[in-house]
């Protein structure tokens, strides 16, 4: 077995299981960027911190990325994102990885409330570790592009937390959970069946003339969020004549859209080119 097909069996397995990701953090070659913060406090609780990459060069105040990983809600670490963290440096970008709570400690909507306060961090420091903090995006994989959607389309989570909705330029979400209404298994029940108003639940429901242009890409073999969660977002903002990039990425499954964005499985798919390049536009 070749190293590549080694890392595809490893990462593929343990993302699919959603279990941690450290030996993939740990050996993977990553890209070249700065370490500008490491576990660095948004809030007053444990799992209330983050990490902050940047471009190696910097020649003018970058726009912001906030990328929240997946994990259903219940599972992850920023720890083993950090290669996630420097590709999206490395493409110009001042990129903050936050944790944030996870099920059982919380359900719907505390893990998005942790969401808009980490990027009130993001807009509040960025100045001082050369990012504009008017050219926000949000991105996420899985349940973390969920949180990102709800963040982006919802505008309560960004003015409760002190945020100005309008710095976020645009938001990309790959292989996010989008439409899952009625809730559709043990995951989605336990995170938002104690919720009073599940139709409130659903990012669609927020698509607005003026929410922020979108990147969303699945893998058309994903059969843990299957590829329609993708079309019905997409639907719903173009319905409000949002600008939406949709890709369906052939042969990919859940976790191969953000193992793309890794060195060493990038050839697979053009997700890290196509996804940044969006972003790129609508921060210029």
């Amino acid at each position: 077995m070749t190293r590549r097909a080694g890392l595809v069996a490893l990462t593929g397995s343990m993302l699919s299981a959603c279990s941690p990701l450290s030996l993939f953090a740990t050996f993977t070659p990553k890209d070249a960027a700065l370490t500008r913060e490491r576990g660095a406090a948004y809030g007053a609780l444990e799992r209330q911190a983050l990490d902050v990459y940047a471009p190696r060069r910097e020649t003018a105040p970058a726009p912001v990325a906030v990328f929240f990983y997946g994990g259903s809600w219940d599972s992850g670490r920023r720890q083993d994102y950090g290669w996630v963290g420097r590709a999206l440096a490395a493409q110009g970008f001042l990129t903050v990885v936050p944790d944030y709570r996870l099920y059982p400690a919380v359900r719907y909507p505390g893990f998005v409330e942790d969401g808009a306060l980490a990027v009130r961090w993001a807009v509040d420091h960025a100045p001082a570790l050369g990012g504009d903090a008017g050219r926000v995006v949000l991105i996420g994989h899985s349940a973390g592009a969920y949180n990102a959607a709800m963040l982006a389309l919802d505008d309560l989570y960004l003015k409760t937390a002190g945020v100005d909705p309008a710095v976020v330029r645009a938001f990309a979400g790959l292989s996010g959970p989008y439409d899952f209404l009625p809730l559709d298994g043990p995951v989605t029940r336990r995170t938002f069946g104690e919720f009073p108003d599940l139709a409130a639940t659903q990012p669609g429901a927020y698509a607005r003339a003026d929410s922020p242009p979108a990147f969303l890409a699945t893998g058309d073999g994903d059969t843990t969020v299957k590829p329609r969660n993708t079309r019905a977002l997409a639907a719903a903002l173009r319905a409000k004549g949002v600008t939406v990039e949709e890709r369906h990425y052939a042969g990919l499954n859940h976790a191969d859209t953000v193992l793309a964005l890794s060195r060493p499985l990038r050839g697979k798919a053009p997700v890290l080119s196509e996804m940044t390049a969006f972003l790129r536009a609508r921060t210029a």
